[in-house]
């Protein structure tokens, strides 16, 4: 390039243009003449890699270089020849513009690492869908680890080329970010807390991508589909989105129902108030009547409340022992249930089934059920839910008691008809 800037000055002296006129002129005409030759070597080097490359990828059987190509990494490296070009070319003004060579190897070593970052970003763009397409990705994900990599390739890249526009080596503008701490603790600290947080979440494994979570102080109750550095996604079960930062997974309280999806079963854990009034002792007559519910002495054994087995038990007084020859219609219903929970096919037979008899409150008697449905989604869930309480509303009334509710309406002003 030094011949043809020497050749084009000449050339333009001779013309008759004035010295300082003719070196500019030569050196725009070299410049330019540079950027062509490096732009025509770029385009054929191009050409001849890729296709190069595009066929040695189709015969291997490996998924890297699928994936590096797929990524066009290669294709940005080929931009490292016109930058050396360019760069190796930068002296050909000579001693005419001494401040020319340094603007155009600053040019050059900007357009260097501009190749170098956005390289580097895509070869990491390009790890991430490769370790994305192992079975424990989903568990472990990486794309907070890979995005804080990207911020410190950038903010390298921003301190070298801060460096070259001010002509300073890169290691003096690290020694002053000291004074900048504060100023930049500022700046990046969600990405901070969000790395912190990343950590936490990857290593104990509280949360991953496709784990449904609830998070109250948020409203938040649908499926994680995104975790970044510094926000997570979810999609609630509305068809909503919602953007949370990546630390309030660790800072608040949050449910993750992963264990329940696992477990096979999903709980139902319901009550229902009974009128203590209600509450009674069976006679005779009201076992008859009881007989005749479908299933009743496969759910119950009526020898169980026989007199015998209480005389047996020391713990229950002689005192009472006239009032305990018949059961309540408390404990036949409460009996009842456990057999109908056994039995319903909908039920979890491997999981807790518990039906128990809270506190008394002057709401009246609590008995609740708590069971596992086999079912997790939600309609399934909802609708045996939905079965089970239904049958237990219609045959409470069988055995003599009745729900309790708060008074109102019809109750307080019974209808003429």
């Amino acid at each position: 390039m030094s011949v043809f800037y020497d050749y084009l000055k000449e050339f333009l002296l001779s013309n008759g243009l004035i010295t300082r006129m003719a070196i500019t002129g030569a050196a725009l005409g070299t410049f330019l003449l540079l950027i062509v030759v490096a732009s025509i070597v770029f385009l054929i080097v191009r050409t001849i890699v890729v296709k190069t490359l595009g066929r040695l990828v189709l015969r291997t059987s490996g998924i890297w270089d699928d994936t590096l190509f797929a990524h066009k990494v290669f294709h940005v490296l080929i931009h490292f020849i016109p930058a050396l070009i360019i760069y190796s070319s930068s002296g050909f003004s000579g001693e005419d513009l001494h401040w020319l060579p340094t603007l155009i190897k600053g040019v050059a070593q900007i357009y260097l690492s501009v190749v170098v970052v956005t390289a580097l970003s895509r070869f990491f763009n390009a790890g991430q869908e490769i370790y994305n397409t192992y079975p424990n990705a989903k568990d472990h994900p990486i794309k907070g680890y890979i995005q804080l990599m990207k911020i410190l390739v950038y903010f390298f890249w921003a301190i070298f080329v801060v460096a070259v526009l001010v002509d300073k080596n890169p290691s003096s503008l690290f020694a002053g970010l000291g004074a900048l701490a504060a100023v930049l603790m500022l700046v990046f600290r969600d990405p901070i807390l969000g790395f912190v947080a990343s950590i936490q979440l990857a290593g104990n494994n509280m949360v991953k991508p496709g784990d449904w979570i609830t998070v109250p102080k948020f409203d938040v109750d649908g499926t994680v589909y995104d975790i970044s550095l510094t926000t997570v996604k979810v999609q609630n079960w509305d068809k909503t989105i919602t953007t949370i930062p990546t630390y309030a997974l660790v800072s608040e309280s949050v449910t993750n129902w992963i264990g329940m999806i696992e477990s096979g079963g999903r709980r139902i854990k319901r009550s229902v108030n009974i009128d203590i009034t209600s509450i009674h002792l069976c006679d005779q007559q009201s076992i008859n009547r009881l007989n005749k519910l479908p299933r009743f002495n496969e759910f119950i054994n009526l020898e169980m409340f026989t007199e015998d087995d209480y005389k047996s038990d020391p713990k229950v007084s002689t005192l009472t022992m006239t009032k305990l020859d018949w059961p309540t219609n408390l404990a036949l219903f409460k009996k009842y249930l456990e057999g109908y929970c056994r039995s319903h096919p909908g039920i979890h037979q491997h999981m807790t089934q518990i039906v128990r008899l809270l506190q008394s409150t002057e709401k009246g008697l609590p008995i609740e059920v708590n069971v596992f449905s086999k079912a997790q989604q939600a309609e399934l869930y909802e609708a045996l839910q939905a079965e089970i309480f239904d049958h237990i509303f219609a045959v409470i009334p069988e055995f003599g008691l009745r729900v309790f509710q708060n008074p109102s309406g019809s109750s307080i002003f019974p209808s003429d008809n």
